[in-house]
């Protein structure tokens, strides 16, 4: 199968995505950067873990019946790279909770972040 390695991984980033977010919002640590997510994280962490693991699972359906198609080879490597960079924001979020970075930091990573992806 083409892009199975990396359309399971593309799906495993999303889900820890997911959980990483439930986590810094009630822990009051973050807020979810994308609205559409943010209104559906208020109504409850099912909710909102059901619509990402949706989107994964659709994601995952249309790369894999069309991994062979040098599009999906790009969407792809493009998709893992922003979920990458997205990582790295939950791991410096996560050192900001801990006291190891001044929040100042985080804002400015999460700031140009999501005006480049957002």
């Amino acid at each position: 199968m083409h892009l199975l390695r990396e359309t399971l991984l593309l799906f495993s980033l999303n889900l820890l995505d997911a959980l990483l977010t439930i986590v810094w919002v009630r822990n009051g640590v973050a807020s979810e950067g994308n609205t559409l997510m943010a209104r559906l994280l208020e109504t409850g962490d099912f909710a909102f873990l059901a619509a990402k693991i949706g989107i994964g699972i659709a994601a995952a359906v249309v790369l894999l019946k069309w991994g062979d198609l040098p599009i999906a080879k790009y969407a792809v490597g493009v998709a893992l790279a922003i979920y990458i960079g997205l990582m790295c924001v939950h791991t410096l979020t996560g050192l900001s909770a801990l006291g190891y970075v001044p929040q100042a930091s985080i804002e400015a990573v999460s700031h140009t972040f999501l005006s480049i992806f957002g």
